[in-house]
């Protein structure tokens, strides 16, 4: 397989310096058996590493001096290097990220870093996909965020208000907000739960129909004999823990009812308390898997029905599973016969689907920043409200109409359709389009095509006064590409704006000489082509062939030298490499379904996963499917001992 990275760009500040190691878009995506690298190509850590390691570190971490705790001067051959992996992770990782050697110490060159670059990922961060064993990781205990409580109590109790609204932003991490390492439990948020819960309770019971629901659930085929409160707590507490209440659990809660019915408040209001004590519980506030007594931390173990149809629900519908979920995994028929092919299928049709679109293809395309871009309203007087929620709602629709008609991921790159009223129609410059629904439309013209030329994106990417080639560039490269570029330099002058810079010709022309920097040019040499390519759109997302007295130029030549003129002509070779998307949109989606960061030992699955969908010609319950039934999804490593 052609050597891949984790990080193709090697983000490296030497003396204010970034440094990134080019590469082109076809190297994105492995191609190549790995077994087939030839093995004199592969450094060696005796004579290729560890003299530089000598020359770049023993100042602070050898020669006696041990900065941190850290000694590398002891290692002097591959098989002490093997024995502390973490280290070297952790110094390869400062080093990828530019964080060593520090500010004012000699650093590597180029080629130096491409060979340290080389033997990190064959001898270090190798990972053997050969022996068919897939370390599925461990996820951290995951609180639910707040569309995810919202949901599961509109589910759970069949309210029709949203009391998160009113919790603290959630923290997001690797681009998302269902991170369970990010989703801390502030002091106050404890407070609001106990709001919520006593708020919720009271609606429900204030609705005659909600009440008798709640009072009267379906018999459990597991304790038909069982009636009164208890089998009310016990449906209820099923439901909210989405696994079985245990008995100590059900008396605890019992005991309320007994309270509160002794006080002279009576058994509805006892049932009340006892709902809320579970509405406050950890057991429904957190989704938690429960290890086996006595597991290893280095074996790997299947989740039960119950943690699989919970997984699968909040990934596909960021709620608890409704009762068709529940059924399979109480009968413990969840992964038997087609039934998990079956629940997948059925869960993308269903409208509750949608919360995939709001919390998964929001986040990933970043479109909520569209609520804080603002505009230069001289230079943009047609911007408003009703475009701006125009603008979203189209790249919803798109991304709704992907699911349910499970169409090719390529559509992303590339469609000959979009979603428009007449608004929308309007800035595009599109006829026939009338009122304020939206409706499907053919694209005639091939101006536009897939989500990189609709406004919401071209919009996010753009700065308030003018539209930059950069932002839209690194967007690319960051959530189609996978292949993120590292922060840029300190100290870099900002380009001139207004008269000044009119007078000195295009952005382009501009940007140009603002790459004339040999410290800024590398990076921007995969960033910049990429932008420009989409310059005949404003900050707006509006056609132009001018700017100001200017016109356009929109061609560009990609690493590699691949040439381009245009929107159109950049959207077809960007789609012809439709494994680096494809890949780059699995590690994007298993991230969203894990609820955690991808790491080394992910390679195996993500490299699986993306090799299927390209044999599935990318249909989009194909990567689905694939997350699901993959060992990361339905598996997770032995917790550690205490």
């Amino acid at each position: 397989m052609r050597r891949l990275t984790f990080l193709v760009c090697l983000g490296f500040l030497a003396s204010s310096v970034g440094v990134c190691v080019s590469t082109s878009i076809a190297e994105v995506v492995p191609d190549v058996p790995e077994n087939e690298t030839k093995k004199a190509d592969k450094p060696t850590f005796s004579k290729d590493v560890q003299p530089l390691v000598a020359r770049y570190c023993y100042g602070c971490h050898g020669n006696g001096k041990s900065l941190g705790g850290v000694v590398l001067d002891k290692y002097k051959d591959e098989d002490s290097v093997q024995k502390k992996l973490k280290l070297w992770e952790k110094a390869a990782d400062n080093v990828r990220s530019g964080n060593m050697p520090p500010d004012g110490k000699p650093h590597p060159t180029l080629d130096e870093l491409d060979l340290l670059n080389t033997y990190f990922d064959t001898a270090v961060f190798k990972v053997d996909c050969a022996n068919g064993k897939k370390d599925p990781g461990r996820v951290t205990i995951h609180r639910l965020n707040r569309a995810e409580y919202n949901n599961t109590v509109r589910d759970l109790v069949g309210v029709d208000f949203n009391p998160a609204n009113d919790f603290p932003i959630d923290d997001a991490g690797y681009g998302f907000d269902n991170i369970g390492d990010v989703l801390s439990m502030p002091p106050i948020l404890l407070e609001k739960y106990l709001a919520a819960a006593e708020q919720v309770v009271d609606r429900a019971f204030q609705s005659p129909e909600l009440k008798k629901k709640l009072l009267n659930p379906p018999p459990n085929p597991k304790f038909e004999k069982e009636k009164g409160g208890r089998a009310v707590l016990r449906a209820f507490a099923e439901r909210a823990y989405r696994r079985p209440a245990t008995d100590s659990e059900l008396k605890r809660m019992q005991r309320l009812v007994d309270s509160a019915q002794k006080s002279g408040d009576g058994y509805d209001k006892g049932i009340q308390l006892a709902m809320e004590a579970v509405l406050v519980s950890p057991h429904f506030l957190f989704r938690i898997e429960m290890g086996a007594e006595n597991e290893k931390p280095t074996d790997f173990y299947g989740i039960n029905d119950w943690e699989l149809a919970t997984r699968l629900s909040y990934f596909l519908w960021s709620t608890m599973p409704d009762e068709e979920l529940f059924a399979l995994a109480r009968d413990g028929k969840l992964r038997k016969d087609d039934n998990l092919d079956k629940q997948v299928r059925r869960m993308l049709k269903d409208p509750k689907a949608a919360a995939l679109v709001e919390n998964f293809f929001d986040q990933w395309l970043q479109i909520r920043g569209l609520k804080t871009f603002t505009p230069n309203p001289e230079q943009f007087p047609t911007f408003n409200e009703p475009l701006r929620t125009a603008m979203q709602k189209e790249t919803e629709l798109f991304c709704g109409h992907v699911i349910k008609e499970d169409r090719s991921l390529l559509d992303f790159l590339d469609a000959d359709y979009t979603f428009v009223n007449e608004r929308l129609a309007k800035h595009y410059g599109m006829e026939g389009v009338q009122g304020d629904d939206f409706q499907k439309v053919t694209i005639k013209d091939n101006r536009r095509g897939g989500v990189l030329t609709q406004a919401s994106i071209l919009a996010i990417t753009s700065n308030p006064t003018r539209t930059s080639p950069v932002k839209r560039g690194k967007w690319i490269l960051e959530n189609i590409l996978g292949t993120p570029p590292p922060p840029p330099p300190p100290s870099v002058p900002e380009l001139k704006e207004g008269n000044e810079a009119a007078l000195s010709g295009t952005l382009r022309q501009r940007m140009e000489q603002h790459r004339a920097d040999p410290n800024c040019a590398t990076c921007h040499q995969r960033m910049d082509p990429l932008g420009f390519g989409f310059e005949n759109f404003d900050a707006i997302g509006a056609w132009r062939t001018q700017e100001g007295k200017h016109a356009i130029d929109a061609s560009g030549v990609l690493p590699g030298d691949v040439k381009f003129n245009g929107p159109a002509e950049l959207r077809a070779i960007l789609k012809k490499r439709g494994g680096a998307f494809g890949r780059c949109l699995t590690e994007k989606m298993l991230t969203y379904a894990l609820g955690r960061g991808m790491e080394r030992y992910d390679k195996c699955t993500l490299d699986e996963i993306a090799k299927n969908l390209a044999k599935e010609n990318y249909k989009f319950s194909s990567l689905v499917l694939e997350i699901v039934k993959s060992d990361a999804f339905q598996k997770r490593r032995g917790m550690k001992p205490g």
